[in-house]
């Protein structure tokens, strides 16, 4: 028969007398509580991967937190007393270069003047600098420039002066050019290197049964300055005339209708007339002509010999016109009559004119008449192969 034998401790085997057994303690438990948990094999790489850097981060925290103390360790209690921030004359004297010093009552402000050095030193300043600039007058008037263009030898040339000629006028101009029926590339690209602010418009009128295709050009350009109330000067110069920078300076002072005489180069082409008013100061009293076919005329005035005020177009009621019609040129009346006809739509009589310059004592443009006729020119103002040789070069 088998029997199971059961071994005790020597403490504990019966018959012998010893100490109850000591408590384990507490470390003693974890240990043997562990004994029983399931065992893993350890990772000491993972371990001492996240180790190192959370030793370096606590020591760089640490630094940091030291280093951002140490300015407050360094001051002194004794300056941190209230009574110590008041604002009192007694602190000392002034300094020279300040130009303010602010005073313990709000508000109040005592401006020293610089001295010795300081006030030398601004002296030089100035003179260095020399005087300053003046203030802007006050805003020009808007000067509108009417232009109408046709496809000719010389056109290219004519459209580059005059183009040239209103770069030099002080702004705001606005220049209005007018083609018939379809824009050109070259007046677009010509246009665009003047340098001048432009609109160009294009006259949509059918051409064959017209007498003067400049009268429907202007009037294209009128109805763009009605139609979008543009305020300024209006004046119609052809692109064949020569005009001095005085006269764009002139139309400035326009109130209502001004106007100054024009030197004409005659048909015969050996001597000028005057075609314009006689004043006296700013006053027109009387016109002056050398041509017999324009004695019937009210007014003796060319197209490029008078400027207007743009709002008569669109706003008849500040000029006390008595009829609100639309004020054009007229293709109808006898040639050399567009311009009286088209002046008695703006003024009733010489008393509402303004002679320029005083007196009209000075020719400001000229008409010249040198356009050329049945001369070729190359299309789009560009030759296409290489000119003749007349003389080589050495």
């Amino acid at each position: 028969m088998a029997s199971i034998r059961r071994s005790f401790p020597p403490s504990h085997r019966p018959g012998l007398l010893s100490a109850p057994p000591l408590p384990p303690s507490p470390p003693r438990c974890l240990l043997m509580m562990g004994a029983f948990l399931p065992r893993h094999p350890r990772n000491t790489s993972r371990r001492s991967s996240w180790r190192r850097p959370l030793l370096r981060f606590l020591l760089f925290f640490l630094l940091g937190f030291l280093l951002g103390l140490s300015p407050f360790a360094e001051l002194d209690d004794s300056g941190l007393r209230p009574h110590d921030f008041s604002f009192h004359d007694d602190v000392g004297p002034p300094r020279r270069d300040l130009a303010a010093l602010v005073r313990s009552r709000p508000r109040e402000i005592e401006i020293v003047q610089p001295e010795g050095l300081v006030a030398e030193e601004l002296e030089a300043r100035k003179e260095e600098e020399g005087p300053l600039e003046p203030d802007p007058g006050p805003l020009r008037k808007l000067l509108i420039v009417v232009t109408p263009t046709y496809d000719r030898a010389l056109q290219a040339c004519y459209l580059s002066r005059l183009g040239q000629t209103l770069r030099l006028v002080p702004p705001p101009l606005l220049w209005i050019v007018v083609e018939m029926n379809a824009p050109s590339m070259e007046t677009a690209r010509l246009l665009r290197r003047t340098g001048v602010m432009y609109r160009h418009l294009v006259c949509k009128k059918n051409s064959t049964h017209i007498k003067d295709r400049g009268v429907h050009q202007r009037n294209t350009a009128l109805e763009h300055i009605e139609r979008h109330r543009l305020d300024g000067i209006v004046y119609f110069a052809d692109d064949d005339n020569i005009y001095s920078l005085e006269l764009f300076e002139r139309m400035r002072e326009i109130r209502r209708f001004g106007t100054w005489p024009v030197a004409m180069l005659a048909q015969s082409k050996n001597k000028a007339i005057l075609e314009g008013p006689v004043c006296n100061g700013s006053q027109v009293i009387g016109w002056q002509t050398n041509e017999k076919s324009k004695k019937l005329q009210r007014f003796h005035v060319v197209m490029s010999g008078f400027a207007f005020n743009s709002t008569i177009l669109w706003d008849p009621k500040r000029w006390h016109r008595l009829t609100s019609n639309a004020i054009r040129q007229l293709d109808t009346v006898k040639e050399g009559f567009q311009e009286t006809t088209f002046i008695e739509q703006i003024v009733e009589d010489e008393s509402q004119m303004e002679g320029l310059p005083y007196n009209c004592a000075r020719i400001m443009n000229w008409h010249l008449r040198l356009a050329a006729r049945n001369l070729v020119y190359p299309e789009g103002w560009q030759v296409s192969r290489d000119l003749d040789v007349v003389i080589p070069l050495k």
